[in-house]
C-alpha cells in the first residue's frame, strides 16, 4: 500500500536507502533504520497482504529471535519453540542430540509460518514507507546519486537514492552468481505425529538427502529432500501413500499420520562473488542462497540486514553509498556467509550418498559431536548465531 500523498504523475521521489524487496529481509533492514536519520523506502513487486495466503514454515534460530526483539517485531504466540535436536542417519550407526538447557537459552529455535512473521513486520513499517505493487524497470548510477525507474499503477515513476538495497531474489542467469546445482528438491508440508512432539526436531541423514521435521503447533513443517526424479513421483502420490513413504524414509522413532498440501523445490548454492557495487549493496537471498539442512540460510539473511544497518549507522548517515561503509559491510560479512555456506555444504556433501566407508565415519562423526562438547557446542553456536555471537 501506499500513500498517495509520494507519487504523483509530475514528481520524482528522493530517499537515502531504497530497498528493492518488502520481505523479511527488507523489512528488518527498514526498521532497523528507523530511528536514524535515514529515510527508507521500500519497493515490492507483490501486492500488500500477498504473504497472507503464504504456508510455507521458517526455522528461525534463537540468534534471529534476539535481533527481533530488538525491533519490537517478534510474534512469540506464533512461534514453536525447538527445545532438542536429535540427529541421525539412515542405515547406520551414530546419533547426536543437542539441548537448548546446555546453553542457558530457552530455546534453539523456533518455527513459525511465513505469514505470521510478515505480518508482525508489516505491522512495524509505516504506510509512507512501502510501494506495492511495482516492477523496477531500470538502475542508472552516478558518483553521488542513483535513480531506479518503476512502473506502478500502470506509470513510469522515477526514484533518486543515494543507496540501492537489493533484498528480492536474484534471476537464474545473473552472470555475478555462481551456483552448485545438489541434484535435490525439498518437499515440504505439514504433518500430524501420532504422540506429542515435545518441542523435539529431527533431521535424519540419507542417502537421499536429510530428512527434518520442525515442531509446528501440534504438527511437523516437513523438510523432506530427494532426487528431482523422486520428487516428481512422491508429488504425485496420494496422501496415505506419501505417508507410508515418509516414515519408511525417517525410521521407527515416530510415526506420522496425517498430512497437509506439498510442495517442491530445487536445490541449489548460490554465491554472489561481489556484495557491493557502484552504489548497491545485496542481502539475504540476493547474496547467498544456502541448502535448508540445518535451517541457516534464512537467519543469515537477518544478520545481513542488521549488520548493513549497523555500518550504515556506525560510518555515514549523510551518504549511505559511499564505498566506505560498504566495502566495511563486505569485509565484515565475508566470515559469516562463507562459513555458513561452507557448513550446509560440508553436511550435504557427506551425508548424501550411500557409500560404506562414509556411513562410517558419519557414525564416528555423530559419535564425536554427541560425546565431545567442544565440538557439540561449536556446531550449536553456529546453528543458534551464526560467526557472530549476539549479546
Amino acid at each position: 500500500m501506499t500513500d498517495p500523498s509520494l507519487i504523483t504523475p509530475h514528481s520524482s521521489l528522493k530517499t537515502d536507502v531504497l530497498v528493492i524487496g518488502a520481505g523479511p529481509v527488507g523489512m528488518t533492514l527498514a526498521l532497523a533504520l528507523a530511528d536514524s536519520p535515514l529515510r527508507v523506502l521500500l519497493l515490492d513487486r507483490q501486492p500488500g497482504g500477498s504473504w497472507l495466503k503464504d504456508p510455507r514454515a521458517l526455522a528461525l534460530s534463537h540468534g534471529t529471535r534476539q535481533l527481533l526483539e530488538r525491533l519490537n517485531a517478534w510474534n512469540a504466540s506464533a512461534a514453536t519453540a525447538i527445545e532438542s535436536i536429535h540427529v541421525s542417519q539412515r542405515g547406520g550407526f551414530g546419533r547426536a542430540q543437542i539441548e537448548a538447557a546446555d546453553y542457558d537459552i530457552p530455546a534453539l529455535g523456533y518455527v513459525m509460518r511465513y505469514r505470521d512473521l510478515l505480518s508482525t513486520l508489516h505491522a512495524r513499517i509505516g504506510v509512507e514507507q512501502l510501494i506495492a505493487p511495482c516492477s523496477v524497470e531500470r538502475i542508472d548510477t552516478d558518483n553521488s546519486l542513483t535513480t531506479v525507474s518503476i512502473t506502478h499503477q500502470g506509470a513510469t515513476r522515477r526514484i533518486t537514492t543515494r543507496l540501492v538495497v537489493h533484498a528480492e531474489g536474484t534471476p537464474q542467469d545473473d552472470p555475478g552468481v555462481t551456483v552448485r546445482d545438489y541434484g535435490q528438491h525439498a518437499i515440504v508440508c505439514e504433518a500430524r505425529p501420532s504422540t506429542p512432539h515435545g518441542n523435539r526436531a529431527w533431521e535424519r541423514f540419507t542417502p537421499d538427502g536429510p530428512l527434518a521435521l520442525l515442531p509446528i503447533g501440534s504438527d511437523y513443517a516437513v523438510v523432506f529432500t530427494v532426487p528431482p526424479e523422486k520428487a516428481a513421483h512422491i508429488m504425485a502420490l496420494g496422501d496415505q501413500e506419501f505417508l507410508c513413504r515418509l516414515n519408511e524414509q525417517f525410521g521407527s522413532r515416530l510415526e506420522l499420520v496425517a498430512t497437509g498440501p506439498r510442495a517442491s523445490f530445487p536445490l541449489a548454492l548460490r554465491l554472489r562473488r561481489q556484495l557491493t557495487r557502484d552504489r548497491q549493496v545485496w542481502l539475504g537471498n540476493t547474496a547467498q542462497t544456502l541448502h535448508p539442512v540445518s535451517g541457516q540460510g534464512f537467519n543469515l539473511g537477518l544478520r545481513d540486514a542488521w549488520e548493513l544497518a549497523e555500518t550504515l549507522l556506525e560510518f555515514s548517515q549523510d551518504d549511505p553509498g559511499r564505498p566506505e561503509p560498504l566495502a566495511a559491510y563486505a569485509r565484515g560479512r565475508q566470515t559469516d556467509r562463507i562459513g555458513s555456506a561452507l557448513f550446509t555444504d560440508g553436511i550435504v556433501r557427506l551425508f548424501s550418498n550411500d557409500i560404506p566407508p562414509l556411513k562410517t565415519l558419519r557414525g564416528l562423526g555423530l559419535l564425536a559431536l554427541d560425546l565431545a562438547p567442544p565440538l557439540r557446542h561449536f556446531v550449536a553456536r553456529r546453528m543458534i548465531w551464526g560467526a557472530r555471537a549476539w549479546p
